[in-house]
């Protein structure tokens, strides 16, 4: 390995590895305070190790190899969303968690999925990396609610989370669903709404039937969407 990539090697693993580092900080404060676990602890660390692995080799394909700021805060999020993976991972595995506290960080992840996106277009440093991190922060964090609300709600709650990694599926299968699509801003705030429905239906403070009204919403809310995109790419790829 030359010397060249030795430091491009470096420069994608600086920001991965403090992920990393945060991840496991985390991780310390969660067994300390509410008891995480073996589990826990397992959970945690697969996912801070496929997380890191899967960004670093983003960064060392990308142009800049380096994150940026607005990459930084989406990467605190992915920190945070790994909290709420392993929080989800005990509470399924028969070991209820306080509900306040999953609730707590999964909003502040929430929150900053905001402020990423605010940071990127003040910094001029909007990628399409960090659009794909954004992306699949968000879609694991709606996956990983999906699962802690299917005890209650039943499994149909699934379909919320999968459906995404469903479509990309697809798109192994079907090759006209890996067509780029145009910005929407109704995909963008259908999006948005996903986590801020499932954390409220999450949240304890509702009951049943107003969870599922909720959860309900959610997922006819992101069948309208998906549905949407799916007939446009086929328009376009018919019209060809």
């Amino acid at each position: 390995m030359t010397i060249t990539e030795r430091r491009r090697l470096a420069g994608s693993l600086r920001g991965p590895v403090t992920g990393a580092a945060a991840q496991f900080a985390q991780l310390a404060v969660l067994s300390a305070w509410w008891g995480i676990g073996l589990v826990g602890w397992l959970a945690g660390t697969v996912y801070a190790l496929v997380s890191t692995t899967l960004l670093a080799v983003a960064l060392w394909r990308s142009a800049t190899r380096r994150l940026g700021p607005a990459n930084a805060v989406t990467l605190a999020r992915a920190t945070l969303v790994g909290s709420v993976t392993t929080l989800v991972v005990v509470d399924v595995a028969g070991r209820p968690v306080d509900t306040v506290v999953l609730v707590a960080i999964a909003t502040v992840a929430l929150v900053l999925d905001a402020v990423d996106g605010w940071v990127a277009r003040a910094t001029g440093t909007t990628s399409s990396l960090g659009a794909r991190f954004d992306m699949e922060v968000d879609a694991f964090l709606i996956a990983v609610l999906s699962v802690y609300l299917a005890p209650s709600l039943g499994p149909w709650v699934l379909a919320i989370g999968g459906m995404r990694y469903a479509f990309v599926g697809a798109g192994w299968v079907l090759p006209w669903l890996r067509g780029p699509l145009p910005p929407s801003f109704a995909r963008k705030t259908v999006a948005a709404m996903q986590g801020v429905l499932l954390v409220a239906a999450g949240s304890g403070a509702v009951g049943r039937v107003v969870a599922t009204l909720l959860a309900g919403l959610a997922l006819v809310l992101l069948a309208w969407s998906f549905g949407r995109d799916v007939a446009w790419l086929w328009r376009r790829w018919a019209g060809a």
